[in-house]
């Protein structure tokens, strides 16, 4: 139909299984793989399991004996570092990873000569994944020589398909040869498409169902949906035997059914004879193309079930029952049969083939010219394009896994992306892509969950098979152990499960009876019990999390806090039984204060000699602000300090006039003719006028020169005459151009007079109203002579 109209596309979003870098929040990926976590994360937990699960920094001392007095078992969670700090051997700690396992590693092909060609490895992995920490493993990818294609070749045959309909039928031979040239292993198909059989995409009057060609002299086909004319096949004359009976066809409205064909050609695997191979689809038109939503205009409301529905004659029989299939649609079915489409399009609906590849993976768009002689060039250029693009993709992820890809490619890596890509990747060339792999904090799913990473366009694929790790495997369990009072209870990593009716650390006290006569023992000096920090059991004080001693009576959370932080923090202190103890740069009672003073001088000075440090921070004398006290707006500076004595000794007025000799004592002055560029001078109001003066400190004594008052005429005379004669000027001035001004309005009112008076004299000389009237009498005696 008409080629120039072009149609809206409705964006949605195609979800290819991928998660944001915005949740690795707790951890830093190293470039070997290896997890670097931040501190302060780790929180007591009263089990090993709980504690593993809490955060991916927290290990676990199984030792039995770790424990103090008064202490929970919840204080066995810690860093690795912590615990190893409070005395847990290293082969006592229970601290799980992530880890992988090869299972299926088959190296990689070179070239398509043996019956199996491997591109992607390894094929199989065993990952073990700890919640919280990302564990990485690397994928391998070496394109093959002479990898087999599969092409198919779907055709719009509406009417204004006409021209290029005769280039396609003499196509055969050259599009073999063309693909032959980058392997010997190449099959092609042919289908065609039209549209719907319903108004308002076709005529549904019998004349137009049987020959919709708009001239009735000339014989078209009957409309259709889609038609599968050949199966693939490496035999070039029966493609071109079965192309040239066909014939155009042609329909109502300008978008045409081509989200039908595609989804046909891509579902129908066995009519089609799709291999296991690169498979491209050649998508050929003129004009847009109807999509979900708009059969309702014909009555069709059932949506596209994306199944084969080709009668015995390769036709789309379901056309009119189910509606066109959606955008996403497509682009999912594309992408999950490996199939990439190349969508050659003439330039008047160029761009808007160019947004619907955006949304379609693994997919390129050529400008096809009117008759389609350039649809070879167009192939062979779109098949070594996304050939030479490299595209890692997971799919059939749990929604809680998240995923990121770092690749290394021939012309450098890029790290964090939502999926692997490679791009101008040659034959033989391998590239590298490290998949990284998080489960969120706290996620416990015992069940074995997998996944599966491939490269889009390729049907291999890399099976990935995750375990959580869920608990600790302490290897010392011991069902009725002698460790906990001879078989009151179970041991497992430290820790004892009592019985039922068995209470305490090693499960030695009975449930019932025993709080009355035991009491005593968790109270100092008849205080509370276990100074409400804790409980008490069998007369031994288990303390709450963070407490500690015999009568829970150390709190290591109850010390003074520096900007919010505990003891300002742990680089700068520790809370010990509610007192800091400071590192070696910080004192004070919350280790708040820094012993360092790099932040108080500025050329070894400190604080501008205007105050003193005190914790890394300048205490400024009275007047003066800033971080270096650098500011006073009320103080005296260096010139200002030594006018007093300049003004007293020079002039005898002033502040000091009547103590100049006693204040000014160490002041030498001396009187100049010049300034001396050497010194600084400084000018100041002394009495009634300035003084100008340099000065010079020699320990407490003061050397002052003052430039000496040059005597200067009285000008007074002078200037008076100046102003009177410049009074006198601008008079004069202003008087001429008056003069000036009224004289140019004269000459103007002159000029206008004079024209009206000539305008006057012409209208006199041409205007018979203007002219006298004169009679002529005729004397009869005259007459009759």
């Amino acid at each position: 139909m008409g080629r120039n109209k072009q149609r809206r596309i409705y964006s949605m979003n195609y979800i290819v299984n991928s998660m944001s870098l915005a949740t690795i929040f707790m951890l830093i990926i190293v470039g070997n793989g290896k997890t670097v976590f931040k501190e302060g994360y780790c929180k007591p937990s009263p089990s090993c399991k709980e504690c593993i699960l809490s955060h991916p920094s927290c290990a676990w001392c199984k030792d039995l004996n770790f424990t103090k007095v008064g202490e929970a078992d919840s204080s066995r969670c810690g860093t690795q570092e912590q615990l190893l700090k409070r005395g847990c051997d290293q082969d006592q700690i229970m601290d799980p990873r992530s880890s992988y396992k090869i299972l299926e590693d088959t190296p990689l092909s070179d070239n398509s000569d043996k019956k199996t060609v491997t591109q992607l490895a390894p094929q199989k992995i065993q990952l073990t994944l700890r919640p919280g920490e990302r564990k990485s493993f690397t994928v391998r990818f070496k394109r093959a020589e002479g990898y087999p294609v599969d092409l198919y070749y779907l055709m719009d045959l509406s009417y204004s398909m006409k021209d290029d309909l005769e280039k396609v039928k003499r196509l055969g031979n050259d599009l073999l040869a063309a693909l032959k040239n980058v392997t010997n292993s190449v099959k092609i198909g042919f289908g065609s498409f039209v549209d719907k059989t319903v108004l308002p995409f076709v005529s549904t009057k019998k004349s137009k169902l049987l020959n919709p060609c708009p001239d009735r002299m000339e014989q078209c086909q009957p409309p259709f949906s889609f038609k599968h004319v050949l199966a693939l096949t490496d035999n070039a004359t029966e493609f071109e035997i079965k192309v040239s009976e066909q014939n155009i066809s042609g329909n109502l409205d300008s978008p045409e059914g081509g989200f039908d064909a595609i989804m046909q050609a891509a579902v129908c695997t066995d009519q089609i004879g799709w291999r296991n191979v690169t498979r491209l689809l050649v998508f050929t038109s003129d004009d847009t193309f109807h999509m979900a939503g708009d059969g309702k205009l014909g009555g069709i409301y059932f949506p596209s079930d994306g199944r084969c529905h080709l009668d015995k004659n390769g036709v789309y029989e379901k056309s009119n029952f189910f509606d066109y299939p959606s955008v996403g649609h497509v682009a999912n079915i594309l992408s999950t049969s490996n199939i990439q489409p190349i969508f050659a399009v003439t330039g008047s609906i160029l761009s808007t083939y160019q947004e619907l590849s955006q949304m379609i993976p693994k997919s390129v768009v050529g400008e096809l010219k009117e008759d389609s002689s350039n649809v070879i060039q167009l192939i062979s250029e779109a098949y070594n394009d996304l050939s030479s693009t490299i595209t890692l993709v997971h799919l059939q992820v749990p929604p809680e896994i998240q995923i990121v890809y770092s690749s290394h490619c021939n012309n450098g890596s890029v790290f964090g992306q939502t999926r692997g890509e490679c791009s101008n990747v040659k034959i033989n060339e391998l590239v590298k892509f490290d998949v990284s792999v998080q489960a969120p904090v706290g996620l416990c799913q015992q069940d074995v969950q997998s996944f599966k990473v491939k490269v889009l366009g390729f049907s291999e694929e890399l099976s990935v098979e995750v375990r959580m790790v869920c608990d600790c495997n302490c290897q010392d369990e011991e069902p009725f152990s002698r460790k906990c009072s001879d078989g009151n209870g179970n041991f497992s990593c430290g820790v004892c499960s009592c019985a039922k009716s068995r209470l305490g650390k090693a499960c030695e006290c009975e449930q019932v009876g025993y709080q009355n006569d035991l009491d005593a023992g968790c109270r100092a000096n008849g205080s509370q019990l276990c100074s409400g920090k804790g409980r008490c059991e069998c007369g031994a004080c288990v303390c709450n999390t963070n407490v500690r001693g015999e009568h829970c009576e150390c709190d290591d959370t109850s010390c003074e806090r520096h900007d919010g932080l505990l003891c300002g923090g742990k680089s700068q202190g520790t809370c010990s039984c509610g007192n800091c103890k400071c590192t070696a740069n910080y004192t004070g009672s919350a280790c708040g204060c820094s012993t360092d003073m790099s932040e108080c001088s500025i050329d070894g000075v400190e604080c501008s000699g205007h105050g003193h440090c005190e914790c890394n921070r300048c205490i400024c004398d009275p007047g003066y602000f800033e971080k270096l006290c650098t500011k006073c707006p009320g103080c005296e500076n260096r010139c200002q300090r030594y006018r007093s004595c300049v003004e007293c000794q020079v002039f005898g007025t002033g502040l000091l006039g009547e103590n100049c000799t006693l204040v000014c004592s160490k002041v030498n002055l001396t009187m100049v003719e010049r300034q001396d560029e050497a010194f600084t001078w400084c000018t100041e109001k002394a009495g009634d006028s300035l003084v100008t003066f340099s000065f010079e400190e020699e320990g407490d004594n003061v050397f002052i020169n003052v430039l000496a008052k040059q005597e200067v005429a009285d000008q007074t005379q002078n200037i008076v005459i100046g102003l009177v004669l410049g009074i006198v000027l601008i008079g004069l001035l202003l008087i001429i151009a008056y003069r000036i001004t009224v004289e140019i309005y004269d000459r103007k009112e002159y000029a206008r007079f004079e024209k009206e008076r000539t305008n006057v004299e012409w209208k006199e000389l041409n205007n018979p109203l203007y002219k006298s009237a004169t009679t002529t009498v005729v004397n009869p005696k005259f007459s009759m002579d």
